[in-house]
């Protein structure tokens, strides 16, 4: 089952913090961040100052002003008092997203309210958070869509199946990928090895090991030359040509693509390749790796913080999760750490 939160270890929750970036609707609660204090977790604010004390044994982003939290391997979610509004519960659940969270119970899953009350009772084997009003779910190995009162509105047909984004979704069929309208019809046909949502009007596929970049009519933009390619964030994307992934110092698996750079949407490089690793600029700045080591760019290619850390999130309300000599900490946008770990 992919939606795994509460089935996870500690570690790995910790790289989840810091690979996860917040979505839109977080931004009523972005000056709130789970924070590692001992053995438990709590909140601390923009100033790195504890505001709900550790007692949590995980902890995560607020989303529409709750928080997924984990008390004795069972979710529940609080609010930005700390209150526990929603009883820790579930065997797994997700952030809040359109007014409706995932939960599992057993391992069937559904959807509560904010509230707490069972809103789709849960009976799929998978489901993924709303978007633009409708859940991806599977039941007996095919994914369709669902509305909010759990009525498929896509009946499940599809080998997978990713959430609506720009009014359309990727879809798999028969190894192949293509994008369907909110009324189940193909709008580009499944044709490609590999798809990624649209974003800023250009979706990424892939097919013959090469990245390139569509519109919605299914037209080449940029034509397939790249052997990895990022989804479009600020106007910019994140390409290499070459790619290697092993393990670093730390015993992590570390997945870097050779001479990263950044492209518009002509196909233009305008930051050259020359990093091991890039990603997706989120508020002016990205996040880049050289020598396994982590750092920030902005959109002239130059270093606003040095690669200096073993791990770097992106920057959501002026903080980025970052990792450095074994410790969680969060920078803001002058490297300075504002916290770490005790």
């Amino acid at each position: 089952m992919k939606m795994n939160k509460l089935s996870i270890s500690i570690t790995t929750i910790i790289v989840l913090i810091l690979m996860t970036a917040c979505t839109q609707n977080r931004q009523d609660a972005l000056e709130l961040w789970p924070a590692q204090i001992d053995d438990k977790w709590g909140y601390i604010n923009n100033n790195g100052e504890c505001v709900i004390s550790p007692q949590f044994d995980a902890a995560y982003a607020f989303s529409e002003g709750l928080a997924l939290i984990v008390i004795n391997d069972k979710g529940g979610y609080i609010n930005t008092q700390g209150n526990i509004v929603i009883g820790p519960n579930y065997d797994a659940a997700e952030d809040f997203s359109e007014g409706l969270a995932c939960v599992a119970v057993g391992n069937k899953i559904g959807f509560i309210d904010n509230r707490g009350n069972i809103v789709i009772n849960p009976q799929f084997d998978y489901a993924e958070s709303f978007s633009e009003g409708m859940a991806v779910v599977e039941l007996n190995g095919r994914y369709g869509y669902i509305d909010k009162q759990g009525k498929y509105v896509i009946n499940p047909q599809f080998d997978d199946a990713h959430a609506f984004s720009e009014g359309s979704a990727v879809v798999k069929v028969n190894e192949r990928y293509g994008y369907i309208d909110k009324q189940g019809k193909y709008i580009i046909n499944p044709q490609f090895d590999y798809s990624r949502s649209f974003s800023e009007g250009l979706a990424e596929v892939e097919i013959g090991k090469k990245c390139g970049y569509i519109d919605r009519q299914g037209k080449y933009i940029i034509n397939p030359q790249f052997d990895y390619a990022s989804s479009f964030s600020e106007d910019l994307a994140a390409v290499s040509i070459g790619k290697r992934g092993g393990i670093d110092k730390h015993g992590e698996f570390f997945d870097a693509d050779i001479d990263c750079g950044f492209i518009d949407k002509q196909g233009r490089y305008v930051i050259n390749p020359q990093f091991d690793g890039a990603y997706d600029f989120s508020e002016g700045l990205a996040r880049v790796v050289v020598n396994e080591k982590w750092g920030y760019i902005n959109k002239l290619g130059e270093y606003v913080v040095n690669p200096q850390f073993d791990r770097a999130g992106d920057f959501h309300g002026g903080l980025a999760s970052i990792r450095a000599n074994g410790k969680e900490g969060y920078i803001d946008k002058q490297g300075i750490v504002i916290f770490m770990e005790q």
